[in-house]
């Protein structure tokens, strides 16, 4: 036989047994990085699913608080003017709002945009009952308009069924 040919004969298996195990090997370290990626996430859900329970709670919990009945009930001081029982429940609504705020990173953007709305349709009926009040009217009187602005629809239902739904998601 001839030289080359030895060595063709050789190193060929040679060349295709390196092949091989290199593709082998490239295969597991690919299999186990998917495998360490997997565990990673499955710690990083586990570690998030508390923290997005707990955003849905407390927006659960800020929507009841500044839902308009149990909000003048929480506040209530029938001694005050209008103007003052209005400016003390926007006041209590914004810094509801602001403790919250960081909630909306654990919750979609729908429900968090549904809050914001509710927020915002309570501010527009505590203002327009303000509104329609002469000067000097009684923190009562302000009451009384917001209660018949609320009478027939809750202005925070839409956004507490909306959060209720992406809880049913989880589970």
């Amino acid at each position: 036989m001839s030289t080359p040919l030895i060595i063709v004969i050789a190193v060929v298996p040679s060349l295709i047994l390196a092949v091989a195990a290199y593709l082998i090997v490239r295969q597991f370290i690919e299999n186990e990085q998917r495998k360490r990626l997997l565990d990673l996430k499955y710690e990083a859900k586990n570690h998030v699913l508390p923290m997005r329970l707990q955003a849905y709670e407390r927006m659960a919990m800020f929507l009841e608080r500044i839902e308009p009945n149990q909000l003048i009930f929480r506040v209530n001081n029938p001694e005050l003017t209008a103007y003052q029982m209005q400016t003390i429940l926007l006041a209590t609504i914004r810094s509801e709002y602001e403790h919250n705020l960081s909630q909306q990173i654990y919750i979609s953007a729908e429900v968090w945009d549904s809050i914001k709305n509710a927020k915002e349709r309570v501010v527009n009926i505590i203002n327009l009952a303000a509104g329609k009040l002469p000067d000097g009217a009684m923190a009562t009187d302000l009451h009384t308009q917001i209660f018949e602005a609320v009478a027939e629809s809750s202005p925070t239902a839409t956004a507490m069924q909306r959060l209720k739904k992406e809880i049913s998601l989880l589970y």
